[in-house]
């Protein structure tokens, strides 16, 4: 893989971590910039645009969750977060506004890289599957975003707003896990007692009417107790 073509944005405020990181990453010929403070990573990516964000939490000016609020009202860039909090909570608190994988303090060297390569992998094939003229494709279903058009091996699939909306947000982040809670937040804005059974009726519904036979796993898989993933493979 030619590492150089891509641009890695650190937003790290300790310093010895974060030379240690930009040694890591330069060593595999990465583009590195560094920011030492939210407000400077934001600077940064703005200006940079890079194509993945390794953040550390425990920032000086701000919760690096407000990083991550930040760029998800408009980009898509993968965010990797490197932090020493280490309960579920915080894991999940982080990957519900759009992380895409978390990895804790202290880490290993090849175990950051491999996150990096597969945040990285995720994305391109994430990007390779939106067709140029606002379509997405995998397999035989394919996704008209202009349109609200949806088909499968040519034949239209008559789907309500609701599963539209659920199709439409899982093909939008091809390859990552949505969890229950993310999900529910982008489709209905509110989270209640009821809402996980409400996503897993209209999900049947989905799944139902894109083919109601086991090639649908090809389409969108189920991570059982944590949300739902649209496929980034045609195996």
């Amino acid at each position: 893989m030619d590492h150089n073509r891509y641009k890695v944005l650190l937003i790290e405020d300790e310093s010895n971590i974060r030379n240690f990181v930009k040694t890591i990453l330069h060593a595999k010929d990465y583009q590195v910039i560094l920011a030492d403070s939210c407000q400077q990573g934001i600077l940064m990516y703005n200006s940079h645009l890079p194509d993945l964000v390794i953040l550390d939490l425990g920032l000086p000016d701000r919760d690096g969750l407000e990083f991550i609020r930040h760029i998800r009202k408009t980009d898509v860039t993968p965010v990797l977060v490197l932090s020493a909090r280490t309960t579920e909570e915080d894991k999940i608190k982080a990957l519900d506004l759009g992380a895409n994988d978390y990895v804790t303090k202290p880490f290993g060297t090849g175990e950051l890289l491999a996150r990096v390569r597969a945040a990285l992998r995720s994305c391109q094939i994430s990007r390779d599957a939106a067709l140029p003229d606002g379509k997405f494709q995998l397999l035989d279903l394919t996704i008209d975003y202009n349109r609200r058009l949806v088909t499968v091996g040519g034949n239209e699939v008559n789907l309500t707003p609701t599963e539209y909306n659920i199709l439409d947000y899982l093909s939008q982040n091809s390859g990552k896990v949505l969890t229950y809670s993310a999900i529910i937040k982008q489709i209905w804005g509110f989270d209640d007692a009821g809402s996980v059974k409400k996503l897993q009726v209209n999900m049947a519904n989905l799944r139902k009417k894109l083919g109601a036979k086991p090639g649908a796993e090809n389409y969108i898989v189920n991570e059982l107790g944590v949300g739902y993933r649209m496929n980034d493979t045609s195996a």
